[in-house]
């Protein structure tokens, strides 16, 4: 992919990457990105859902929302999905660290106007957080979309950031009586819990009994660096 100097991973370049399917894996296992923007010299970082549609992001919040009103004139701005997938125990403390994959994506969000694109881009939020539940839904209704700002933001200037593998310890520190490894951690769904008044005949579906997010299978194949 192509993109500007500023996506290059500086420190630890070992660990950059820049193709379009370690890309857009992370992001589409991902739930939150936090989206970095300043205002009057201030900078903000705000959490939020997206959704990866094609080769943009899809971010909304309200109309007034100061995110979403300083995103829509084009900012610039940065957004991160970060993915922790083990905690590193070392032997020493100061190696210690985490398996984890990252994208941090640099650009201009473009608010989207035609009521058709809004509402695709929307149910797109909907399907990347739980697929199969945007046609078991009610789509937005004319004052919902009013009052709702849909930006795309491009993924034409980014990178990856990934670290797998075990602890690399220091060789004096290789003796010592202490247990050194990786502790995998992954999202686990719970039970689902039904909505207080809902009727008692309606069952879970099962794309919410089924639910699961991808895994990090890839880690295996991807060099380890400390």
């Amino acid at each position: 992919m192509s993109g500007s100097k500023r996506r290059e991973v500086k420190r630890l370049p070992k660990r950059g990457h820049y193709d379009q399917e370690t890309l857009y894996r992370i992001l589409d296992e991902g739930l939150i990105c936090h989206v970095g923007f300043e205002v009057e010299g201030q900078p903000f970082v705000i959490p939020m859902a997206y959704a990866r549609d094609g080769d943009r992001l899809i971010l909304h919040g309200s109309v007034a929302s100061r995110l979403m009103a300083r995103l829509a004139i084009g900012c610039e701005a940065c957004v991160t999905v970060t993915l922790v997938d083990g905690l590193v125990l070392a032997r020493s403390q100061f190696h210690h660290s985490m398996n984890y994959r990252s994208v941090v994506a640099f650009g201009h969000a473009r608010p989207l106007q035609e009521d058709k694109e809004k509402r695709q881009a929307l149910e797109r939020l909907v399907e990347h957080l739980i697929p199969g539940r945007a046609e078991d839904s009610r789509e937005a209704s004319r004052e919902e979309l009013n009052a709702t700002e849909v930006l795309e933001f491009p993924l034409d200037d980014c990178s990856a950031k990934v670290r797998t593998g075990p602890p690399v310890d220091a060789k004096s520190d290789l003796l010592l009586d202490t247990w050194a490894g990786v502790l995998p951690l992954a999202p686990t769904p719970g039970t689902p819990l039904a909505a207080p008044d809902l009727d008692a005949g309606i069952g879970i579906p099962d794309y919410v009994s089924g639910y699961a997010r991808s895994t990090a299978e890839e880690e295996a194949s991807i060099p380890a660096h400390e």
